[in-house]
Formats: structure tokens, C-alpha cells, sequence
């Protein structure tokens, strides 16, 4: 595991750990309980690749049809309808879907296809803003448990985090990251971490937006990974954002790729365990470019929402448009990710911490014996 070696002053004045390169990753998990090795294989595609739509977002598709209908608050049909659609037209592309239990879950399980993983979301899109930078809670009325009881294959938790924030915010975030993996480990279901830095009070770009922060750092984000990768967490998959602007990212091909290679690099070894990328509002040829830097590092595929379909959700309140250009536009441009993701990533078996398939503990008559019920 990398250690931190120095600091430096970043452009917001505030300081910003340096890490050593990570050590390479040897295989050290030979077995995963049922339900996780279940989970993982049910969100993958038959060759072991994530090929994942987001559509769990809240914010970034409530405010825009509020706005668009100059009221309060989104009409819960409108919100509901798009994510369906979604589903719909989005599902055939995808290895597995993320739905959320306000809108998503709820209506889509009758359309969602059962040959498609389905992945729930745990934490509450509302935040709390403190003097030292921000916590994150679960949805209220909803656990672990839930997912695994309505048949979720994965639970996926959004947390953000800032290694400069104050001790008490990082010390909370990771109770709250460390106390979701104890449930996930309990009821046997994967755990998909998603990690996000964000401005601290006094930055530039304020924002509370779901967005690419535009002066992150990458050593906030390397650091970010660090700090989350310890067994305790018990994170299966991370959920990771490009080290560095996706708007400043070449494509392996582009100048200075080999720079911006290596960040990614070290980012995957970081993690330490299978991962896919993120695509936080990018634009659908700035995603493709993070892809392929990911894909070059060890990613397993992506789970991606608006680099999918936020053109065509730009025609709210035009149904009909909108489902003309998911198939005009999105679904091409999913096609075009998934035989990326088909030639360059690495099915997330062959990830240096399993080096192969894994079995389940006691592969054997004794099977039962050792397994365990919920809370035993």
C-alpha cells in the first residue's frame, strides 16, 4: 500500500498528500461468500465485465425538469416516466442497472429484464454542509437489508470525501463507509463504493451540484482511494472518478497520455481490488477518453449515467424526442463503450487480488454447515 512521503500546496492554498507509488497487487482472495461471488458475477457480463447505467441520480434530473416546469418541486411522474425510460431503452446495452428506491426501484423492477444485475442505492442524494467539509447518510426507511430482502444483486453507497477536510468529517465518513461494508458483509451482498471530492467552504467553484469538480486535485483523489482501500471498509467494487479533469484527460493517444497514464495507473493499484469508472456529467468523447486511460490501468468497465443520456434528456418535457435520441444516440454511443470495454478491460476475475475465478468457502458436502444465516 502506498505511504504518504511529502505534501504540497495545491491552487486552493490548502494542502494536499503526496503519495509513493502503490505496490503492485498480488493474489491474495482465493474465495468470496456466495452472495458476494453471486452479486459480482450477476453485475458483470458473461466475459466478467461491468458494463453498468447509472440511473439512480435525484438531483441532476429533479431540478432540471423543475425547472423546466417553473415549479418547486419535480412532479413525481416526470421523474419516475424518464427513469423508466431509461430502463427500457438503456437495458439491452447494459450488463446491470442502478435504480434508486425513491422512483426507479419501484415501478422499474416490472420492466427491468431478470437476465440483468440490479443495483441499489443506499445513500440520501441530500448531504449536510459543515464548518469542515461534508457528511453523507443513508436514505431514511432504507438499509441493506432492504435491498438484499427486494433481490438487489449489489448495494452501491456515494460518499464524498476530502483528505484536507477536518479530522471529525473524515473520521465520520469513514464510520459511515465502515459501517455500510458490516452490513453488506452480514447480509452477503456486494458493496459498490463510489468516492467523489468535493469543494471545501472557501474554494473556488462552489458547488452543491453532482458534478466534476473542475479544480480537483489528483492527489485528493489518489489519497481519497488510500484512505478506503483497508479490509475494514469491506468495498468490493470502487466506483472511481477520473484522477484529473475529464475535460483535461487526452486519451491514450493524446499529448501527454504517458502523464496522465501513470495517475491512472496508480489509482488502480490504490484500490486494490476490481473497479470501474465513473462518468460525473462528462461529455460522451471526454468519457470514452477516460476509458481508455482506465482500461490501460486494470478497470473491469464502467457504471456511467449522464455521459449516456443527458443529450437526450436535455429535450424534457418532449417524451417522443427524448426516446428518439436514447436510440439515436445513446444507444450507439453504449455500443461504442462496450466493444472498448470488450477488447481493453480486465474481467474483474482476473484482477491481481483474485488471479481467477474465486470459489466459495468449503466447496463441499460441508458447505452448509459452515454458512451462515443473517445476523449468526
Amino acid at each position: 500500500m502506498a505511504k504518504k512521503s511529502s505534501t504540497k500546496t495545491g491552487r486552493t492554498g490548502k494542502t494536499a498528500p503526496v503519495l509513493k507509488p502503490a505496490k503492485a497487487i498480488t493474489p491474495v482472495e482465493r474465495t468470496l461468500s456466495p452472495g458476494k461471488l453471486w452479486g459480482m458475477r450477476r453485475m458483470a457480463d458473461a466475459q466478467g465485465l461491468f458494463k453498468m447505467t447509472a440511473v439512480d441520480q435525484r438531483p441532476p434530473i429533479k431540478n432540471p425538469i423543475k425547472e423546466k416546469r417553473g415549479l418547486p418541486e419535480a412532479p413525481y411522474e416526470d421523474v419516475a416516466g424518464f427513469k423508466l425510460m431509461l430502463v427500457e431503452e438503456l437495458q439491452a446495452e447494459s450488463s446491470a442497472m442502478l435504480l434508486d428506491p425513491h422512483f426507479a426501484l419501484p415501478r422499474g423492477m416490472r420492466l427491468l429484464s431478470p437476465t440483468k444485475g440490479l443495483i441499489v442505492t443506499l445513500e440520501d442524494s441530500i448531504f449536510t454542509e459543515v464548518k469542515g467539509g461534508r457528511l453523507s447518510s443513508e436514505i431514511d426507511h432504507w438499509s441493506v437489508e432492504k435491498i438484499k430482502r427486494a433481490g438487489g444483486d449489489a448495494v452501491k453507497v456515494l460518499a464524498w470525501y476530502r483528505p484536507d477536510a477536518s479530522p471529525s468529517v473524515r473520521m465520520k465518513q469513514k464510520d459511515f463507509a465502515e459501517r455500510i461494508g458490516a452490513a453488506c458483509a452480514k447480509y452477503d451482498i456486494p458493496y459498490l463504493f463510489e468516492l467523489l471530492v468535493y469543494p471545501l467552504p472557501g474554494e473556488v467553484n462552489q458547488t452543491k451540484d453532482y458534478i466534476e469538480m473542475s479544480a480537483k486535485h489528483a492527489d485528493h483523489v489518489l489519497e481519497s482511494v488510500h484512505a478506503f482501500a483497508p479490509a475494514n471498509f469491506g468495498i468490493d467494487i470502487f466506483k472511481l472518478e477520473s484522477p484529473i479533469p475529464a475535460k483535461h484527460v487526452p486519451g491514450v493517444a493524446g499529448e501527454g497520455a504517458a502523464k496522465v497514464q501513470k495517475l491512472f495507473n496508480e489509482m488502480g493499484k490504490l484500490a486494490g481490488r476490481p473497479w470501474v469508472m465513473l462518468s460525473a456529467g462528462a461529455g460522451m468523447e471526454e468519457f470514452r477518453k477516460v476509458l481508455e486511460h482506465a482500461y490501460a490501468a486494470g478497470a473491469s468497465g464502467y457504471l456511467a449515467g449522464r455521459a449516456i443520456w443527458l443529450k437526450p434528456f436535455r429535450h424534457f418535457p418532449d417524451w417522443d424526442a427524448i426516446r428518439d435520441d436514447l436510440r439515436r444516440e445513446s444507444v450507439p454511443y453504449m455500443q461504442d463503450l462496450n466493444r472498448l470495454t470488450d477488447a481493453k478491460a480486465t474481467p474483474w476475475p482476473k484482477h491481481p487480488l483474485f488471479g481467477g475465478m474465486p470459489s466459495v468457502p468449503h466447496e463441499d458436502a460441508s458447505f452448509r454447515n459452515h454458512y451462515s444465516g443473517f445476523g449468526k
